[in-house]
């Protein structure tokens, strides 16, 4: 198994590619440590896995709160002794146009989607360092490769996670620690469910492979990061979108 052992955060776990990872991961020998804001789904997500015999743990995390994250991260350390992967899935969007765009809309994304990036990756870069090995993967987004339409605050958030990528793998690469990101198209989650047939209709539209991808396809690539498979791969995004630039 390609994780067997080895200890990892993920953000955002109680669904979606959050839950897909920790899936893959757990098939994988990883010991789980699930973070989510929403404290009850994060516990039934862990005792799912942990019912086909996962190694997990629940914990209920505002990445925007550095206490939380900070308590998680050492209760993480205290029973396992080390952290050897992160996963920074957790996200949000509050779309409009820049027009009609709140201040509160925008600072809501910035702070879940880019501080809380920051707050999980810094917490734990320093226990990777002195460990000499570690992989830190951020959830970015097509739209933080191309922009879109009404996602001034989203765009801007996706765009700031690649910045981090690129300057963390310059920064800790040196360390044993690689830094990398992943850029999901138009993904079948909970999120679409609300999506009128139509609206999904043309998002597929923009795919070459003419379908939404399901969320165990983005984990995959997460697994793969995360693993010795991709030991020389460092600071790289990874776009899986089906085709959607060309």
């Amino acid at each position: 198994m390609k994780l067997q052992g080895r200890v990892a955060i993920i953000t955002g776990a109680a669904a979606g590619i959050g839950f897909a990872t920790a899936e893959r991961f757990a098939a994988e020998g990883a010991k789980l440590i699930m973070c989510d804001v929403q404290e009850a789904r994060v516990r039934e997500a862990a005792e799912r896995l942990a019912a086909k015999g996962a190694q997990v743990e629940a914990h209920k995390v505002d990445v925007t709160r550095r206490d939380e994250v900070d308590a998680m991260v050492a209760a993480t350390l205290a029973r396992h002794g080390r952290i050897d992967v992160l996963v920074n899935n957790a996200g949000i969007t509050k779309d409009a146009r820049l027009a009609k765009m709140t201040e509160a809309q925008f600072d809501a994304v910035i702070d879940v989607n880019l501080k809380g990036v920051f707050n999980c990756s810094q917490a734990v870069a320093s226990i990777m360092s002195e460990q000499g090995s570690g992989v830190i993967l951020n959830a970015s987004s097509v739209v933080g490769l191309y922009g879109n339409f009404g996602q001034t605050n989203y765009a801007a958030s996706k765009f700031g996670v690649i910045g981090f990528t690129k300057t963390w793998a310059r920064e800790l690469g040196p360390k044993g620690v690689r830094v990398n990101a992943v850029c999901p198209g138009f993904v079948n989650t909970e999120i679409l469910q609300t999506v009128p047939e139509k609206v999904l209709d043309g998002m597929k539209e923009h795919c070459w492979m003419r379908r939404l991808a399901e969320p165990s396809e983005i984990a995959a690539i997460y697994t793969f990061l995360a693993s010795d498979d991709a030991s020389y791969v460092n600071g790289t995004t990874i776009e899986a979108s089906g085709g959607m630039s060309l």
